[in-house]
């Protein structure tokens, strides 16, 4: 499932460093947070793994 804003992709990436060690999971806030608790590595990956380019900053947002 790609990231449907730019937003939404950065809380996956934040979620899947956590998920791989390399931040501590006290430092997740709002949707990172419910990502890591809800979201395999490999869904926060394809997710995270999303171009951010033509992606609005929000879901709601229709441009940059």
């Amino acid at each position: 499932m790609p990231a449907k804003s730019r937003a939404q992709q950065m809380a996956a990436g934040a979620a899947l460093a956590v998920r791989r060690g390399e931040q501590k999971a006290s430092e997740l806030e709002g949707a990172a947070r419910s990502m890591y608790d809800s979201m395999s590595e490999e869904e926060l990956e394809k997710m995270a793994s999303t171009s951010r380019e033509g992606k609005p900053r929000h879901d709601n947002q229709s441009d940059d």
